[in-house]
């Protein structure tokens, strides 16, 4: 891989990283880009299905369908309180 390439990867990884604390913390569930929390939530290894708005994510170690919609370009509340839970209760974390 060369170094501007790596560089890509390693700012994301940040990102994500940033994104991840940032939830697990409580810090402002209310500002969270939805486009950020479904990368993260691909990044962990779930699946997203769409159909209309509602973005579906499954993953075969979690018991959980987590269906998220948008609202005005954010996730909802409640649903980042859903997604630190189901994190919480299966130990999920970023891996490098």
């Amino acid at each position: 891989m060369d170094r501007s390439r790596a560089a890509v990867v390693s700012s994301n990884l940040g990102e994500y990283e940033k994104l991840y604390k940032r939830i697990m913390l409580r810090r402002s569930d209310a500002s969270v880009p939805f486009h950020e929390l479904c990368a993260l939530l691909k990044r962990l290894g779930f699946t997203e299905r769409t159909r209309g708005d509602h973005h579906i994510f499954t993953t075969g170690e979690v018991e959980e369908i987590l269906n998220l919609q948008p609202k005005s370009g954010m996730a909802k509340p409640y649903q980042v309180r859903q997604i630190r839970g189901v994190l919480l209760k299966y130990n999920l974390r970023l891996e490098d």
